[in-house]
């Protein structure tokens, strides 16, 4: 546990992936109620920097496509199990900060378009993109309903891969699949996406899908949980809970505790065959338990 963990994780968000649902299901009943309100509800910088600072929260709301109700339906399950997986999984903090920092990092890239947009796009008093002329109003426009929460989702959806690469789905209901692929499949997209496609719509990948390289890079030498590591170890938590007067964590080797030492960090080693906690200067270098 970090420092800032420490400190902030009273905070967090619990049950986030719920009450991102919930926006995506008020954006799609906007959308089939009064479709045109939600241009007042985008990520536009333009119109944030002439007062309309809403724009900041309400583009959450907008949501991720607008397919048939079926779809709508099977995507808002989805996203939500992944949500909600991981949020077991990381903890209630770090799964806030994981999805608040790609919401800050989207919004920043809006900004960061803006200046592009203004030192490489106008011209005179008219934006020119790829031969087409845009208004000042009409180009911020188009370019806000670049930033939507398609990525944040897709950010999600790495984030589950990387994490349960071996954890199979059903693609179309019928093939069994493993999600690291499907991870895969879609990552290369996006890298041809951002290779092929114009430097305005770079700015916006990139920026939308930044916490997810942070979390790749930051973790990529740690040890994935599968589905039932994580079951044993939320299982192990419950049983320390109960006991009255017992630490929440003990190293298995030196035996020493959050009270011996608050700056330790432990972990479990998914290696072991049974619940054993080590701390951080031992989780390396014991020896596996086999049973």
């Amino acid at each position: 546990m970090s420092k800032f963990e420490r400190k902030f994780g009273r905070y967090a968000i619990k049950n986030l992936s719920l009450m991102l649902i919930m926006c995506y299901a008020c954006g799609y009943l906007i959308t089939i109620i009064f479709p045109e309100f939600l241009q007042y509800l985008t990520l536009d910088p333009y119109k944030i920097l002439h007062g309309q600072i809403w724009r900041l929260v309400t583009w959450i709301i907008y949501p991720p496509s607008n397919s048939n109700i079926f779809f709508v339906l099977i995507t808002l399950y989805f996203y939500y199990s992944l949500g909600t997986t991981l949020e077991r999984t990381w903890g209630d903090y770090r799964y806030n900060l994981y999805i608040f920092s790609g919401m800050l990092f989207t919004i920043l890239g809006s900004f960061v378009l803006m200046g592009y947009s203004y030192l490489f796009l106008k011209q005179g008093s008219y934006f020119v993109v790829s031969d087409y002329i845009f208004t000042t109003e009409s180009y911020f426009q188009a370019i806000a309903n670049c930033f939507s929460t398609y990525y944040v989702n897709m950010s999600i959806f790495l984030a589950f891969a990387a994490t349960f690469p071996d954890v199979q789905v059903l693609l179309m209901f019928i093939v069994p699949v493993k999600v690291k692929w499907m991870g895969i499949v879609y990552a290369a997209l996006l890298l041809y996406e951002f290779l092929t496609y114009p430097v305005y719509y770079k700015i916006v990948i990139a920026a939308s899908l930044l916490n997810f390289i942070v979390f790749y890079i930051t973790s990529r030498n740690r040890v994935h949980l599968s589905p039932k590591q994580m079951r044993r170890r939320q299982e192990f938590k419950r049983e320390t809970r109960r006991s009255a007067g017992i630490t929440k964590h003990k190293c298995a080797i030196c035996g020493r505790t959050e009270e011996d030492s608050p700056d330790l960090e432990f972990r479990f080693c998914s290696k072991c065959e049974g619940n054993y906690e080590y701390c951080q200067n031992h989780l390396f270098t014991h020896e596996h338990v086999k049973r």
